[in-house]
């Protein structure tokens, strides 16, 4: 069946709050755990590794099967797609709430990430078809602004459900949205296809699959084996070694799953570092933040989730207003104003105590930079590609984001944790193996068993240090995001792909 759109039709709208519904269980599944994560460390045990993978498992599995799903939504099938991965979603959601051990948890929580990739591949691919234009743009903004509000609603609705009815509860209401999504979805949803898919690039998804999950598996392995460890070696090896066949195989497939010609023209390019921002500039913060609210500075779960609020807040509004300010201001203006602000707001946080009513304007602040890009950012990702292969331009986009953001994460715990260890090793009340346990402890949120395991420290001592090395963190994400300010808006001011190459998207192309 080769592409339909119903323009004009009110039922296309319903399409539309289908894919929004399953994209607003997303960042509920990402926020959630992260709000929990105490709790479920004193229920499930774990390692700090293991710990750390309550998290990573998701970012590490949406990620690196992002593409492939795109791709594989345009062969098979959207609708097929978005459906099937709403079912592995839900199955491995009601999972996670059975789970007997962490080890258990983790994997459950991998397989969501393979739902949440295959509903969101398929999803905004169909809803790609269903709209052309301006009004593209418009439905795109709507996809943004969904996200927008499971990240500011999912750490205070998280706390609310944990203290009512324990964590596992969590689960259940993104199990509900996943159902609603997908009654709706089978309803609404026209199936639709590539009528040019010559089949799914299998080499290209294993080799960047193994790369992705090598290099994951390697930066959170590194604070406790060191980064000399031959095993860490050997996984970072593992990932240079994937990703240069995965460039090899890109480049000589018929129908690639990764169209590396696109990184000729420099606004493809600005479009992939405008999608890698979010991840070091504001991602990171919605894991770590609850982390240190919670288990380092004691707040409770409904505080904590409250300042969180004041973070991802601005994503309600902001994206449909971005939307509508691009007809009249250049994207590439807004995106790298955008990113400035967000840097801006991450210094003053860098500077800020943590005392509750000093952190509302710096967290507010960094919401209203990201907001700015974010309702763009989905738009100007479906226009370097012709319309008929729009889960491509889907998954090079997402995948870009969301694989960003499991190894930004995976790399910012690592660098918090050697701050942390530098700033304990400083205090000279333990060796350096010891401060460095200590530090991968503290960084988990665990300052009880970290004052158990350096008991000359003292819980004072402990939380003096955790709270510099977060500051020299935020500084170090600060001046990353203005380099990324810079080269998205030199990458989207410099042009963009060919007409025959790139669907019309008149807000835009402008710029």
């Amino acid at each position: 069946m080769t592409l339909k759109t119903r323009t004009g039709s009110a039922e296309r709208w319903l399409v539309l709050l289908s894919v929004c519904l399953a994209a607003m269980t997303m960042p509920l599944t990402f926020t959630g755990p992260a709000v929990a994560l105490s709790r479920i460390a004193a229920d499930l045990g774990g390692s700090p590794i293991e710990l750390n993978w309550v998290t990573n498992a998701f970012m590490l599995t949406f990620g690196a099967t992002l593409m492939a799903a795109g791709a594989l939504a345009d062969n098979q099938g959207r609708k097929r797609v978005f459906l099937a991965g709403l079912s592995t979603y839900v199955l491995a959601s009601l999972g996670s709430m059975l789970a007997p051990d962490i080890v258990w948890f983790d994997v459950l929580r991998a397989a969501q990430g393979i739902g949440s990739a295959a509903a969101f591949a398929g999803g905004a691919s169909a809803l790609a078809q269903e709209f052309e234009g301006s009004l593209r743009l418009r439905a795109f903004s709507f996809l943004g602004t969904s996200f927008g509000i499971g990240l500011a609603f999912g750490p205070i609705v998280s706390g609310l459900l944990i203290n009512a009815f324990g964590w596992r509860s969590i689960f259940l209401l993104v199990t509900a949205l996943a159902v609603a999504a997908a009654a709706l979805g089978l309803r609404t949803i026209s199936e639709s296809r590539d009528p040019n898919a010559t089949g799914l690039d299998w080499a290209g998804a294993g080799t960047f699959t193994i790369a992705l999950a090598s290099l994951t598996c390697g930066v959170l392995q590194a604070p406790q084996s060191g980064w000399t460890n031959p095993f860490v070696i050997a996984l970072l090896g593992a990932a240079a070694l994937c990703l240069v066949a995965f460039v090899v195989v890109e480049r000589r497939v018929r129908r690639p799953m990764l169209d590396l010609t696109l990184f000729r023209y420099p606004r493809f390019v600005g479009v992939q570092f405008l999608a890698a921002a979010p991840a070091y500039a504001f991602v990171v913060l919605l894991v770590l933040l609850p982390i240190r609210f919670i288990g380092i500075e004691g707040m409770t779960e409904i505080k904590a989730g409250q300042l969180m609020i004041c973070l991802s807040g601005p994503l309600l509004i902001l994206p449909l207003l971005a939307g509508q300010m691009a007809r009249w201001i250049a994207p590439a203006t807004i995106c790298g104003i955008g990113l400035l602000v967000a840097a801006a707001g991450l210094v003053w946080l860098s500077l800020t105590p943590p005392v509750d009513i000093a952190l509302v304007a710096p967290l507010v602040l960094i919401g209203v930079g990201i907001a700015l890009p974010w309702g763009l950012m989905d738009g100007l990702a479906v226009s370097v590609v012709p319309r008929e292969r729009a889960g491509m331009a889907v998954g090079i986009f997402n995948t870009t984001r969301v694989a960003c953001e499991g190894v930004a994460l995976a790399i910012v715990m690592a660098i918090l944790s050697g701050f942390t260890a530098a700033e304990l090793a400083a205090q000279g009340t333990a060796s350096s193996a010891d401060t460095a346990a200590a530090a991968q402890l503290l960084v988990t949120g665990n300052l009880g068993q970290t004052v158990q395991h350096l008991p000359r420290a003292g819980a004072a001592v402990l939380v003096q240090a955790y709270e510099t090395a977060f500051g020299r963190l935020l500084m170090v994400l600060a001046a990353i995001t203005v380099m990324t300010a810079i080269i998205v808006f030199l990458g989207l001011r410099r042009g963009s792909a060919p007409e025959h190459e790139a669907a019309p998207l008149p807000a835009c192309q402008e710029g």
